[in-house]
């Protein structure tokens, strides 16, 4: 793609600015570090552009709040206070979604699991979000916790100018097929092979 220039251009009868203007579904995969990390920096990117958009944790504790939750959080704030950039929602599982009304428990994840889909299906259908960053949520099809069939039947055919990006290890060959875009991230070194722990600022 040099220049910025595609390599190809199909037939397909659009405009190179409705071609442009395809909403994606991009999936971050592979055993190297960076995948959520890639997909929270597009997450600010897509503010900084007025959209809305919601994080939806599917793995990491309810419990446990991440460096980028802070940023985007603040920077939703930001929007209704001044309305620069755009409105912000972040979730995640572990102790009840945040819409839930229900305590939650951090023993039943499938169920957490499953329930948080059936929200992000039902956002979808409503074109609530733009961008829409489903954090580790290989996981889940990959624990058989969520239906693969149904998630991506209900990506291939969401309404509207919706983008979704995917983080997590071992994505599915089914959602890798309908993904417009698909990043590896492939593992060559980490401090952690030398018995280094994680680090503020680099891991949180």
């Amino acid at each position: 793609m040099p220049k910025g220039q595609p390599v190809a251009v199909p037939d397909d009868g659009l405009t190179t600015r409705q071609r442009r203007n395809r909403p994606l579904l991009m999936v971050h995969t592979g055993d190297g570090k960076g995948k959520s990390t890639a997909a929270f920096g597009l997450a600010i990117r897509s503010w900084n552009q007025g959209w809305n958009v919601g994080v939806f944790q599917f793995v990491k504790s309810a419990k446990w709040r991440i460096g980028e939750q802070t940023v985007l959080e603040r920077l939703g704030e930001l929007h209704a206070e001044t309305g620069e950039g755009g409105p912000v929602e972040w979730h995640k599982m572990g102790s009840g979604w945040s819409w839930s009304r229900k305590e939650g428990s951090d023993e039943d994840h499938a169920a957490d699991a499953a329930e948080g889909w059936a929200e992000v299906k039902r956002r979808i259908a409503a074109e609530t979000h733009d961008l829409y960053v489903l954090d580790e949520f290989t996981y889940p099809m990959k624990w058989g916790w969520v239906d693969v069939d149904d998630v991506v039947e209900t990506l291939a055919n969401r309404p509207g100018r919706q983008y979704v990006v995917i983080t997590g290890r071992g994505a599915d060959p089914k959602l890798v097929e309908i993904a417009d875009l698909v990043t590896e991230m492939k593992h060559v070194k980490h401090p952690f092979d030398n018995g280094q722990k994680g680090q503020r600022g680099i891991e949180w």
